[in-house]
């Protein structure tokens, strides 16, 4: 476990790279892959000069904590969490070896390479964020007619699939079921909506036991051997609103265990959303550390390692 004052921003691995995205760095394995995740914070789809302690170890761990609550619903692409970095003699030969530094404990993992399929598959179970925006103006979210008289952060009658693109850089645009099945065909479109309900239905109902609201969720998917798995990363504070359940009410924001204290400062300091991010304050870092190492206690009641 970090002792909160150390923070991942980069990695710099002898091995092939494979891709570096806003937060994660992944590197080549063979027919496998190594996902680090790394203390790196975005906002406003541009990454801050500055990480987050403990981040990465909360994404990784609760990532594989729902891939495994999960895979009898759903397959991943989860091989193996690196818990000791002498784990990763299996994957390399002898002569790969290298001296493997001690922060990926914790925070790395070996997955299945898989197609990535370009979409990212949003379920919604409450009225919140951009979808209480369009549905205040059309009575609507991305498309889908809901009924009048709804409230901000009201749960639905029904999660809704709202998907999305997935943008290499910049904003991921909504997509139709009808534009999605255009995209991707009809029978993977209506796969995607199915083992994305499923998942959500079902964390929804263990994180709601453990006194946490799962607003709403995204998903990816890829194919490896023609089978549909999920990717990348799962039910994260990244990923997913998490609300307190016992401080829950309609009609209002809610408290969330996310990096809203960083979205809250960057609006709040009047910086424009072009690049250059400013640095957050010691205090912003701290509360955000600390919203993302409760999310992993509450929802796997035990202590991030």
């Amino acid at each position: 476990m970090s002792n909160g004052s150390e923070v991942l921003l980069k990695t710099e691995l002898p091995l092939p790279p494979f891709f570096r995205g806003k937060v994660r760095d992944t590197y080549e394995l063979g027919n496998l892959l190594l996902i680090v995740a790394t203390d790196r914070i975005s906002a406003f789809d541009l990454v801050l000069p500055c990480g987050i302690p403990d981040k990465g170890l909360v994404l990784n761990q609760l990532s594989f904590f729902w891939f495994r609550q999960t895979a009898n619903l759903v397959p991943n692409h989860l091989v193996e969490v690196i818990d000791d970095v002498r784990l990763l003699d299996t994957y390399l030969s002898q002569a790969e070896r290298f001296a493997y530094p001690d922060y990926l404990v914790g925070r790395s993992m070996v997955v299945r390479k898989a197609e990535r399929i370009p979409v990212e598959c949003v379920v919604r179970g409450y009225l919140f964020g951009s979808a209480w925006l369009e549905y205040q103006e059309k009575g609507s979210v991305c498309g889908i007619p809901l009924a009048k008289g709804l409230k901000q952060s009201q749960e639905l009658a029904e999660p809704i699939f709202t998907p999305t693109t997935k943008a290499e850089s910049g904003h991921d645009l909504p997509l139709t079921m009808d534009e999605l099945k255009e995209l991707v065909g009809t029978k993977l479109a209506e796969e995607l909506e199915e083992k994305s309900q499923a998942v959500y239905s079902y964390a929804c109902g263990y994180a709601l036991a453990q006194g946490i609201i799962i607003a709403d969720t995204k998903m990816e998917f890829g194919r490896d051997n023609n089978q549909v798995i999920l990717i990348d990363e799962l039910l994260t504070p990244d990923s997913s609103r998490f609300w307190e359940a016992a401080q829950y009410k309609v009609g209002q924001s809610q408290p969330s265990y996310d990096k809203q204290p960083v979205r809250d400062w960057l609006v709040n300091s009047g910086w424009n959303q072009e690049s250059p991010v400013p640095m957050l304050p010691a205090e912003v870092i701290a509360a955000t550390t600390a919203r993302y190492r409760e999310a992993y206690q509450r929802l796997t009641g035990r202590k991030l390692r």
